[in-house]
């Protein structure tokens, strides 16, 4: 196998570019603003012509790894990405292969943060894990005898879309009651607000009666402030119980966290890990290691991206 994979992370707002290599090393690595691209085939000609400026010689590439929003492992398609301002379905690898030459695999950025997990993370010794990806959304990927889980059509594994509460909150999806409306960072901010307008939790935040973000709500959770702590102990327990609803179907051996709300460590695991094995049947119960992503701190989607060409290498699935 040649020396480097592109990896690739396509986001609403930034789209990231690293060569990687087996060991999980990045180098080279560049950013372009995915809204500054009218199009995708834009984005995709300049991305070919900074790859090939940033390699020092574009033949020891094995191929490009992508990470996207709705991304479909089957047919190489970004399919009706809500956060993306291209519409409908975009055939993102057949482009790559178009205008770079070069063995292409795409799947969504959950997806692709659990092969990275598998690859260069805490699961390269396991084959039943799942990583929770938590930032503006939940995310999910499950891996099962060593293998992501696509389903019949590309797209299984949304966790952040199962019913966590019917007729609870309007997601972005067209749907009410998501988990990721509770379970991610727009979820805890709203339920800090919804604790701060009951004022059943005092003291307040000091951030009371102005705007706030997650970071302001974990560092008053870190310094103590019963109300925040309050946000994390209720968002901690809807992702508990709902963990343990796809630990009864997979049987995972270990959950790893990833994202912004998991550098909150034992705030949010704490109650998660709690109300998770209070949910489980005993078969299962105390069995699965809930943890932090052994990515945290690391350019995970970019690693992700390349774990992805690289699995489908040594699978023989790209040659």
């Amino acid at each position: 196998m040649k020396n480097w994979i592109w990896g690739i992370d396509i986001g609403g707002t930034n789209t990231v570019c690293g060569l990687v290599d087996s060991k999980g090393n990045i180098n080279n690595e560049f950013t372009l603003k995915t809204r500054d691209f009218e199009n995708a085939e834009d984005l995709v000609v300049r991305l070919c012509s900074e790859m090939k400026v940033h390699s020092t010689d574009f033949r020891t590439v094995s191929g490009i790894g992508i990470g996207a929003p709705n991304g479909n492992y089957y047919n190489g398609c970004i399919e009706f990405a809500p956060n993306l301002k291209w519409k409908g379905r975009i055939p993102l690898a057949d482009m790559f292969r178009k205008h770079c030459g070069l063995p292409v695999s795409l799947t969504n950025d959950a997806n692709a943060a659990a092969l990275g997990e598998k690859h260069f993370g805490g699961a390269r010794a396991l084959d039943h894990f799942i990583v929770i990806t938590l930032g503006t959304g939940l995310g999910s990927g499950f891996v099962c005898n060593g293998q992501v889980v696509y389903g019949h059509d590309g797209f299984a594994g949304e966790l952040g879309h199962i019913c966590a509460f019917p007729g609870g909150r309007n997601c972005s999806c067209g749907l009410q009651g998501c988990l990721e409306e509770y379970v991610s960072a727009r979820g805890i901010i709203r339920t800090m607000k919804e604790i701060i307008d009951s004022q059943q939790v005092v003291p307040l935040p000091s951030f009371a009666g102005r705007e706030f973000d997650m970071l302001d709500i974990q560092k008053e959770a870190q310094n103590g402030n019963p109300a925040a702590v309050h946000a994390f102990e209720v968002t901690g327990t809807i992702l508990g119980r709902n963990l343990a609803l796809a630990a009864t179907i997979t049987s995972p051996s270990h959950i790893f966290l990833f994202g912004g709300i998991a550098h909150a460590g034992e705030l949010l695991m704490a109650p998660a890990r709690k109300a998770m094995n209070e949910a489980l049947l005993p078969v299962f119960r105390d069995k699965i290691t809930l943890t932090q992503s052994h990515l945290l701190g690391r350019n995970a989607a970019v690693l992700g991206a390349a774990a992805l060409l690289l699995n489908d290498v040594k699978s023989g699935k790209q040659n």
